[in-house]
């Protein structure tokens, strides 16, 4: 099994996971090729809680310019990870 740390790469810190958090879900850019037990037991192993339900998503690149030159962002995937009642990721906490 893969670390902890190469399968959550970073969280996402944007207004709708803010309001997400307040349900006790909390979403993180996640390796590509890992799958939802993978992603259970690493937020489980990196921020000692309880994972309940985890979704995931494919989230494809946005094309972007840079001048003539024409490109487009990496693809990505994004998990929501739902967390038992009582527990909280304290990084997403007071931003």
């Amino acid at each position: 099994m893969r670390s902890p740390y190469d399968v959550v790469k970073k969280p996402v810190i944007t207004e709708r996971s803010m309001d997400l958090a307040g349900e006790n879900k909390y979403t993180f850019v996640v390796d590509p090729n890992s799958n939802k037990i993978e992603i259970k037991y690493a937020v489980e192993k990196l921020f000692n809680v309880k994972v309940l339900d985890v979704r995931t998503m494919n989230v494809k690149g946005k094309p972007k310019r840079m001048g003539k030159y024409a490109g487009r962002t990496s693809d990505k995937k994004k998990a929501i990870v739902t967390l038992a009642d009582g527990d909280k990721i304290e990084i997403f906490e007071g931003v």
